[in-house]
């Protein structure tokens, strides 16, 4: 499954791990802000979803931490949406 099809399932997660200002000034449809530093206090938030989880930034570099530290505990569905613009094209893509 390619990444454009996860993003627009229903039921898929995604998170913008920037921080509350950078989420203020714009982000992806459905995105819940849970910035790369407070992430390990709200992984059983995300664990009890049980879908799969999609993580993006400004530029992919944070997602991709944010993508290793939830892999390193534990989840199993967990994707780098890469950056703003990439989720944007995505998401964008699926209605297409």
């Amino acid at each position: 499954m390619d990444l454009a099809s996860i993003i627009n399932q229903p039921g898929a997660v995604i998170v913008d791990v920037r921080e509350p200002y950078e989420f203020k000034s714009g982000h992806a449809r459905n995105a819940i802000n849970i910035p790369l530093g407070v992430l390990p206090l709200r992984m059983q938030e995300l664990k009890q979803t049980g879908a799969p989880i999609v993580v993006y930034c400004r530029s992919g570099a944070r997602s991709a931490q944010a993508r290793m530290l939830l892999l390193s505990r534990g989840f199993k569905e967990v994707y780098n949406g890469g950056g703003l613009d990439d989720m944007t094209y995505y998401q964008a893509k699926k209605a297409a």
